[in-house]
């Protein structure tokens, strides 16, 4: 099979893995085209690869542990909290279908909390479902020490990991109410739709004003999600498209020129949203098309205030 066979039949997975390891788009892009680059390399040089899907499998995971090492320490030097980069797709079962759950925003973030090893470790075994040998062969240990990455991985996220009871179509209809109510700046609403101890989470990494850290309780996030609905009005008439967000019920926020200034993700269970991620970092949307920048349009309606 050549190598172009090989990266369309191949390369879901690769992605996979790797964006599940790093929370960046690009990133992953990168280690998937160093990773069949590297098998090309091999291949041409001769070279019989047993297994294509094994030594892609195990280079886009080296190269992710690597890559992770480093961004740890970029990480550290963020401005406010870092977010994964969101993805905009429903899972699939040619893409995500393996993935659906811990694709979810609030588990990229429960990861983050892992060692590099650990994290590729829990992913290959419990997301991937590779056998123990082939996880440790993957990640440079014995079987033992493979077994207790993953429990302790495991251990460290069972209680903290989100639980979805509702079903698809009630996520999505309580998802649509919350952005109504967003829009309108309806108090009220919001907070019959928020959990009391709902978090909100915002990435604007230092470029575009967002939340400095995670905000708590009903009625504080409620206050400030209503607040938003005049701003975004005097921006420039911001709108919400629903979609899914890395699995879960989402929006994309456009503004007037259509061009993505946001991304928002809920986590809901037991009827009400527990979890608000809402990434407005224009970085961390430039794998979509046509970004736009909240944080232009936030500064030219002060500006516009102020003259008034």
């Amino acid at each position: 099979m050549s190598t172009s066979d090989l990266y369309g039949e191949l390369r879901p997975r690769a992605f996979a893995i790797a964006y599940q390891m790093l929370g960046s788009v690009g990133e992953a892009d990168d280690v998937v085209q160093e990773a069949f680059l590297r098998l090309h390399q091999t291949q041409s040089g001769g070279e019989t690869i047993a297994s294509p899907r094994a030594y892609i499998a195990t280079l886009v995971t080296r190269l992710a542990i690597d890559q992770l090492r480093s961004a740890r320490v970029r990480r550290e030097r963020y401005i406010g909290e870092w977010l994964p980069e969101p993805l905009a797709t429903d899972p699939t079962p040619g893409e995500h279908a393996e993935t659906a759950d811990s694709l979810s925003l609030a588990v990229m973030v429960l990861l983050e909390s892992l060692t590099p090893q650990q994290r590729a470790a829990f992913l290959l075994r419990e997301v991937f479902d590779y056998p123990y040998a082939e996880v440790a062969e993957i990640v440079g240990t014995d079987v033992d020490t493979t077994r207790h990455l993953v429990a302790r991985a495991r251990g460290h996220l069972r209680q903290r990991r989100p639980r979805y009871h509702a079903s698809r179509q009630q996520r999505q209809q309580l998802a649509g109410r919350f952005f109504a109510a967003v829009e309108h700046g309806d108090l009220r609403a919001l907070e019959e739709l928020l959990a009391q101890d709902v978090a909100m989470h915002g990435d604007g990494g230092g470029k575009v004003p967002a939340l400095g850290r995670p905000l708590n309780g009903r009625l504080r996030v409620a206050r400030v999600l209503a607040a938003m609905a005049p701003l975004l009005a005097r921006a420039g008439g911001v709108r919400f498209h629903l979609t899914q967000v890395n699995g879960q019920p989402g929006a994309l926020v456009f503004d007037a020129r259509d061009l993505l200034v946001g991304v928002m993700g809920l986590e809901i269970s037991d009827g009400r949203i527990q979890t608000i991620h809402s990434i407005v970092n224009p970085d961390k949307l430039q794998h979509f098309d046509r970004v736009g920048d909240l944080g232009a349009l936030v500064l030219a309606e002060h500006g516009e205030t102020g003259k008034g």
